[in-house]
Order: C-alpha cells, then structure tokens, then sequence
C-alpha cells in the first residue's frame, strides 16, 4: 500500500536572535508613526506664533470728520425728546457758535512683507485716513504713507520708514491649501491688541459680491478688527488676508473670509511698481451658458462665456461679435463668466491672447491685443439689470408669453433707444409664463432671435419656425433694456 500524504500545519519557529530583531523592527515602526503623528498635529502652535508674530501689526486710523449739529448719540432720531435736546444745546453753545470737528478712529491688522517696510492690509481699514499709525508686536509705532489701493479686492499697501530692518513674512501659494489644512489668523480683534486663532480651510474659491473674488473660508476665529491680518499655513506663510466674516450679530461664528495670496500678490506687484492696478481688458458683456440657453444655441454642454455686446474696445478691434461662445482664453478652458473676468484682469495690459470662440458652430481662434481695465469706463462683466417705465404700445402679435411690435421712431425714443437698434419691443409679458419669470418686462427690445437679427414679426415666426424643424427645445433671444444687452432662452412649445 502507499502511504497517505497526510498535510500538516506547523508553527514557525524563530532562534532567539530573530525573534529580537523582529521585536526591534515593530518598536521602530511604531516610534515612526508617532513622530508622523506629530508632525501631522504640533502638540503647540506657540513655536510658530512666535516666529510670525513680530511680522503682524496693529493699524490705527484718524480722521477728522465735521462736528455734529444735532443732538446725535445722546438720544435716538426720531425721539420725542430730540427737540428738547436740540434746544438744550443750542442755548449752551450760543448762537455764534459752531460745532467744533472731531476725530473718529478706527483699528485693523495688517503684516509686514519686507524689511525695507512695506504693510499689507484691506483698503476699507485705511480708506479716507488723514493719519495711519503702525504699532508692532515690541509696542514700537511709527506712521505710514499710502501707496497705493485697490477697492475691487480690499487691498491696501502701505509704508513705513524704519532705522533698522523689520520682520517680515512671505505669501505662500494659495492655490496649494486644501480643504482641512490647519491655519492660523493673527490680529487685533475687537481693538484688544495682538491676538492669535487657529482653524482650518473649510472652503476654497468663495465669492461674496467682487469682480476678482477669490476667497479662502476659514472657521478660525476672525473678529472686526482683524481686517487686513493675514492667514497662515503651518510654514508661517501668508495664504491670505482676513478681510469679512459671515455674521448675524457681528461677532465670529466661525465663517470668515481671507482673500487668496495669489490675487494679493499681484495686487501689491502693482501697487508698489505703478501705485494702482493695471488690469487687462477685453471689451465685452458677457453671461453664463446655461443649460436652456446650450440647448437654443446646439451646444454640447453649458459651458463658456456668451459674448452679448461688444462695444469698443479690444475685441471689437479684434472682430469679436455678439452670439459668440468663448471657449478658451489663453489657452485655458473658459467655464463661466467669473472665470473668464478673473483671467483677462489677471493678464498684462497690452499682452496679444488667443481667443477660441463658437461662432454659428464653428469654432475659430482670434487674437486680441489687451486694453487696461481702468482706463474704460464702458467695460462690464455682465449686464446690470434696470426696469424702464412700460410704454404704452398697441398689441401686435403674441408669442412665447410675450406681446411684441416693431420699433418706430416714437417708440425709440421712449425706450432711450439709439435710432440704428432695429427690433421688437416687447408690450406686455403674461405674468406666471416663463418670460416673465426668466425677467422679460415691458419695454425690453428683442433685436435677436436664434442668434439672427429680427426686425418684424414675420422674422420672429421665421426663427420659431427655424428652431423647431431643427429639434431645438428652446430658441435664443437676444434683448436690450436700458441698453444693456442680455440673451434669455424660451421654451418652444410642441405644435
């Protein structure tokens, strides 16, 4: 007989020596993992804060504002005892004379970013000063000058005159911190004087009401007075400048806002070579593409910026036509209008860029030559929405919710219509339709319709009719209020 294979376990045995070296290797591990641990969490941030702080500074402001006629501050407006107060000043001061100018004060943070003495800190802190005073963590304090402001993103860059060098601190690069990141937020708080709070990023890319807004959101604790402090990463590096908090009573609730380095330090670039900013102008109103309005135009997917009026200006020059799509910008993707304005006023003044559009479905790429921001006064990133007076026009035809008739010279002047804007007005708008809820009101001019010029009602018809033989859900307006151009898709209905 053959013997059976009988399967055995056995446990390893190890010799003393490899059985202690294996001991060793987990106790190595283990010390590893916690040195990680503690690298990933400081036990203290106190080394750090007294690294940074002699770089954070407290900005006190004066101005002299005109004294007060009225008895103000002692009894509310309105009261029934502000004419006996009125009266009682009026006698104690005499009548020749008159109410003496004061001074009123205001405090924020700022942080140093050069030994040579220039300060970083929101404009609204420092804007209308008469005298700004300096004061750094050793108590020291000197008064600065202005050199230069920006109100679009809150930026302010100052500059004080010192016998020796100061302390200072670097930006770091914004675009690198993550949602969960440690931060900390350096200030005077509340006028309390030097103060230090810790959190983390809870939020990247926020927009509150700025053309450039680029904003980091923190929980870490940001008070009035903290203006113009700056956020550092745990490298000591300044990723932003604390300029607003989220509060419904004015204290901190764990939602504030620190504009990103990377738009700050291109602020201050120009602040200290020019004394202003020179951003890059492109010279078109613009708006989203939205899902219905992708759908009116054909397009694969609501994405770009839809070029509305493009008055004179760079791409006029350029041949940039109202109903193009931008789809690229330098060689960048356009995704929405925020997107696109942040781009262009990032760009140098007088740069030539590559603009790729879609223009009646074909895409072309055209080359523009950037103007300045700040020397157009027509330049606007979207339309601003006005509601004129209803004109008082006979009814002609009524399609899509909405009642229209060709402009007349009458008309045109009403409207505040230049005499070459060809057109339909609209009368009336059924309230509840889409039109109305998507903004058309009496007054509006319809100029556009599926991205062709419309004159009559007999064009209009033409362009529905166009829109549904081609498949399309919605057809695209193109309409004026105020002169301020906008484009709404309307649904089409099925025949």
């Amino acid at each position: 007989m053959q013997p059976k294979a009988v399967a055995r376990t056995q446990t390893p045995s190890f010799s003393p020596v490899l059985r202690a070296a294996l001991i060793g290797l987990m106790a190595l591990t283990l010390v590893v993992l916690q040195t990680v641990m503690a690298h990933a969490k400081p036990e203290s941030l106190a080394p750090l804060a007294e690294k940074i702080s002699p770089s954070v500074v407290n900005i006190t402001t004066s101005t002299l504002v005109e004294g007060r006629t009225g008895p103000r501050g002692i009894v509310p407006e309105g009261s029934p005892f502000e004419d006996f107060f009125r009266e009682f000043q009026d006698r104690n001061r005499g009548e020749d004379d008159t109410p003496a100018p004061r001074r009123s004060s205001a405090l924020g943070s700022g942080f140093v970013i050069s030994e040579d003495g220039y300060v970083v800190t929101n404009n609204h802190v420092i804007e209308g000063a008469d005298e700004i005073t300096i004061e750094f963590f050793s108590g020291k304090e000197l008064v600065a000058k202005v050199i230069g402001t920006d109100p679009n993103t809150d930026i302010a860059l100052l500059k004080v005159e010192a016998d020796a060098p100061l302390p200072f601190v670097s930006f770091g690069d914004s675009d690198k911190a993550r949602v969960g990141d440690w931060v900390i937020a350096m200030g005077n708080p509340l006028g309390q004087g030097f103060s230090v709070s810790a959190g983390i990023v809870s939020a990247r890319n926020r927009a509150l009401s700025g053309t450039y807004d680029d904003y980091i959101q923190t929980d870490a604790a940001i008070n009035r007075g903290n203006s113009g402090g700056p956020l550092f990463n745990m490298d000591g590096a300044v990723i932003g400048v604390n300029t607003a908090i989220l509060s419904p009573n004015g204290g901190s609730i764990g939602i504030g806002f620190s504009m990103a380095a990377n738009v700050v330090t291109r602020v201050v670039d120009q602040l200290k070579e020019f004394g202003e900013t020179r951003r890059g102008w492109l010279g078109v109103r613009i708006q989203d593409v939205t899902e219905d309005v992708a759908d009116a135009m054909g397009l694969a997917k609501a994405a770009g910026a839809l070029i509305t009026d493009v008055p004179d200006g760079p791409a006029k020059e350029a041949g940039l036509k109202t109903g193009d799509v931008i789809l690229s910008f330098d060689g960048v993707d356009v995704a929405d209008t925020r997107g696109l304005v942040r781009q262009v006023g990032n760009s140098a003044v007088g740069a030539t860029v590559r603009v790729k559009v879609l223009r009646e479905g074909k895409s072309q790429t055209i080359a523009v030559v950037l103007g300045r921001r700040e020397d157009s006064t027509s330049a606007s990133a979207s339309d601003e929405e006005s509601q004129p007076d209803t004109p008082q026009s006979p009814e002609v035809s009524s399609l899509l919710g909405l009642t229209v008739t060709p402009l007349d010279d009458d008309m045109r002047q009403e409207l505040g219509a230049s005499n070459d804007i060809q057109g339909l007005a609209v009368t009336n708008v059924e309230e509840g339709s889409e039109a109305f809820e998507k903004g058309l009101r009496a007054g509006d001019i319809i100029t556009e319709a599926g991205q062709q010029k419309i004159a009559t009602i007999a064009e209009l018809n033409a362009r529905v009719d166009a829109a549904r033989k081609a498949g399309r859900k919605s057809l695209l307006l193109l309409v004026r209020r105020a002169g301020d151009p906008r484009f709404v898709a309307l649904t089409l209905d099925s025949e």
